[in-house]
């Protein structure tokens, strides 16, 4: 088993309006880091895109209406890394919440540098959908 752990923030907004806004894959580049640096291309089932280390193939999970917005990313390393990613509702508002798998031999640094990549992604994300 992977060690892991889960990064959540809240966000006051409706948790299905905030999953119909955020769920489409062209939305992620407009909060998620390791994507800005460019538009998501899609080829068949996958999403192309350039991150930080490079090319990058995403795959999506289906619109649901469960809030589930799993993905998994394949740095062109031969292993997709599972992200699972979820929006629960918090009474009027809504959590979002991002699981991170410390993948094997990774640092402790590097692990703590990708939590902290994580978190502020989601703070991007709060800020992209209150102001």
């Amino acid at each position: 088993m992977l060690p892991s752990q889960t990064i959540s923030l809240t966000i006051p907004r409706n948790w299905v309006d905030l999953y119909e806004t955020i769920w489409k894959p062209d939305y992620f580049p407009k909060w998620a880091s390791g994507l800005s640096q460019s538009a998501l291309e899609q080829d068949g089932s996958y999403w192309k895109a350039v991150g930080p280390e490079g090319e990058v193939k995403i795959r999506f999970t289906e619109h649901n209406p469960f809030g589930v917005m799993d993905h998994y990313v394949d740095t062109g390393f031969g292993k997709e890394i599972y992200v699972p990613m979820r929006v629960v509702g918090n009474e009027e508002g809504a959590e979002v919440l991002i699981t991170l798998f410390r993948q094997p031999f990774t640092s402790d640094e590097k692990f703590a540098e990708d939590a902290a990549v994580v978190k502020r992604n989601l703070q991007a994300l709060h800020t992209l959908l209150t102001t």
